[in-house]
């Protein structure tokens, strides 16, 4: 399991949303949706149509998330996404922090389809701990867990 030392940009203490998301993809999944213009998937197994949202998840929020939907696979098929929430609001996919059982802090679900233009940054998981974060660090979505 992918496991890193999570960092507060710039000392922020606000308790502002991030304007930066991350969603764990499948690989052949993001492939498909860069053909098609619009990535279509809520979470593991699962559409948008299937569940009314996409998940998604802060920096502090994705070794949880990794550890339980996604333990069982190899890194390499894994993907993250880092998306741009205003760009999701422009393209008329609204993000709605919400409380999930069990969860100390609510996770951002995207009510709509994710377009290529929202998509800021593409990180593989099969470059280790220390390439994970670092890429995280330099989309500026690494925050305090």
């Amino acid at each position: 399991m992918l496991r890193w030392r999570v960092l507060r940009l710039n000392g922020d203490t606000s308790p502002e949303a991030p304007a930066r998301i991350i969603h764990v993809a499948l690989r052949r999944e993001w492939t498909d949706a860069e053909r098609s213009g619009g990535y279509r998937m809520s979470t593991r197994g699962a559409s948008l149509a299937d569940v009314g949202y996409v998940h998604a998840s802060t920096s502090a929020q994705l070794p949880g998330v990794l550890e339980r939907s996604y333990a069982d696979l190899p890194p390499q098929d894994l993907i993250l996404l880092v998306l741009d929430v205003a760009a999701l609001e422009s393209a008329g996919s609204p993000v709605r922090w919400e409380q999930v059982p069990g969860q100390e802090r609510p996770f951002p679900h995207i009510y709509g389809p994710v377009p290529r233009s929202a998509v800021v940054g593409v990180i593989p998981l099969d470059g280790g701990t220390a390439s994970v974060a670092a890429a995280l660090d330099g989309w500026g979505v690494l925050e305090n867990s």
